[in-house]
C-alpha cells in the first residue's frame, strides 16, 4: 500500500476513533464535581462536534505522537481535546455577528438548528471541556505533560492564537473604526492566518511532541511541518472559496471576496497561490527530514492538504 492509500486508511481510522471517543465523552453522565448536565446544551455540544469533519487536527496529533511511540489512546484523548476547540470555533464563527452563515459542511450551521443563546452556550461548553479533557490522568500519567499540553493549547486558541486571529480578521473587513475596509499587505494576511488557523493546527504537530516528550530539536521540526501546513490549509481553503463546488464543500463559497477578505489568492492571484502552495508542501516535507521514512503519513497528510476539494 502506498503512503497515499495508507494516510487515507490512518485519517479514517482517526476520525472513526475520534468520534467513538467524543461520543462517549459527551454523554449523560455526569462526572465528579459536575451539579448537571442540560439535555439542549449537551445536544447542541454534540450537534456541533459530531457526525462531520475529517478529523485531521486529531491525524496530525496521533501521527506525530506516534513518532515517539506514544500511546495511541494519550494521543486520542488530546485529539478530542482539539476538536472540541475547533468545533467551539466553527459554531462562533458562524454566528450572525461573526461571518453570518447558516450551513457548516452541509448542515444547518448551530444556532440555525437551535438558537444564538444556545449556540453561544454550545461554543463555551466545548471550549471549557477541552481543557477538561487534557487535564485527565486518561490523556497522560504524568502531570507535567498534561499541564504543558494545557498551556500550549491555551496558547494556540486564545489572544495570541486563534481568537486573536479572528478579531485581526474581522478588523480587516472594516468591522470596526467607522467600517473601513484594510488593505493588508502579505506579511499582514500570513500573521493573520498563522493565528487564526494556523496555530491550531501547528498546536496538533506539537501536542505529538509533548506527548512524546521529545528533544528540542524534534519539537522545532514538528513546529516547522505544523506552520508549514497551517499555511497551505488556509491558502487551500481560500482557493476553495474562489473556485470550490458549494455542494462539494459544504458551505458557501465567494464569501471572502465579498466581505474585503485579505488572503493570500486575493494577493498573489490564483496560479501565484497555487505555486506558493507547492512550495510549502515542500518546506513541510523537509521538515520531516529528520525523521525518514516513519513520516512519510504525514508529509501524504501535507499533499492531501494542498490537493483538498472539500
Amino acid at each position: 500500500m502506498n503512503a497515499t492509500a495508507q494516510f487515507q486508511d490512518r485519517l479514517n481510522q482517526t476520525a472513526k476513533d475520534t468520534e467513538a471517543l467524543l461520543a462517549q465523552l459527551l454523554g449523560p453522565a455526569l462526572l465528579a464535581g459536575e451539579i448537571g448536565r442540560p439535555a439542549r446544551l449537551l445536544e447542541a455540544m454534540r450537534y456541533a462536534s459530531l457526525g462531520a469533519g475529517k478529523r485531521f487536527r486529531p491525524f496530525l496529533v496521533v501521527e506525530c505522537a506516534s513518532l515517539f511511540g506514544v500511546d495511541r489512546s494519550y494521543a486520542l484523548m488530546a485529539g478530542a481535546a482539539l476538536e472540541c476547540i475547533h468545533c467551539y470555533s466553527l459554531v462562533h464563527d458562524d454566528l450572525p455577528a461573526m461571518d453570518d452563515d447558516d450551513l457548516r459542511r452541509g448542515q444547518p450551521t448551530a444556532h440555525k438548528a437551535f438558537d444564538e443563546a444556545t449556540a453561544i452556550l454550545a461554543g463555551d461548553g466545548l471550549l471549557t471541556f477541552a481543557f477538561d479533557i487534557l487535564a485527565r490522568t486518561e490523556t497522560h500519567p504524568d502531570p507535567t505533560v498534561r499541564i504543558e499540553l494545557v498551556l500550549a493549547l491555551a496558547r494556540a486558541s486564545g489572544l495570541g492564537g486563534m481568537v486573536g486571529g479572528q478579531l485581526l480578521d474581522l478588523a480587516a473587513e472594516g468591522r470596526f473604526d467607522g467600517g473601513a475596509v484594510q488593505r493588508l499587505q502579505e506579511k499582514d494576511v500570513l500573521t493573520l492566518q498563522a493565528m487564526k488557523t494556523g496555530a491550531l493546527l501547528k498546536f496538533a504537530c506539537r501536542a505529538g511532541g509533548i506527548l512524546g516528550q521529545a528533544s528540542a530539536a524534534q519539537r522545532d521540526a514538528l513546529d516547522r511541518y505544523g506552520a508549514a501546513v497551517g499555511q497551505a490549509f488556509q491558502i487551500a481553503d481560500d482557493l476553495l472559496d474562489v473556485e470550490g463546488d458549494p455542494a462539494l464543500v459544504g458551505k458557501q463559497t465567494g464569501k471572502d471576496a465579498e466581505a474585503g477578505k485579505a488572503t493570500i489568492v486575493g494577493i498573489l492571484g490564483i496560479d501565484g497561490a497555487k505555486a506558493r502552495l507547492r512550495a510549502i508542501v515542500d518546506d513541510a516535507e523537509a521538515a520531516l527530514a529528520p525523521f525518514g521514512q516513519a513520516a512519510d503519513i504525514l508529509i501524504a497528510g501535507a499533499k492531501f492538504v494542498a490537493d483538498r476539494k472539500v
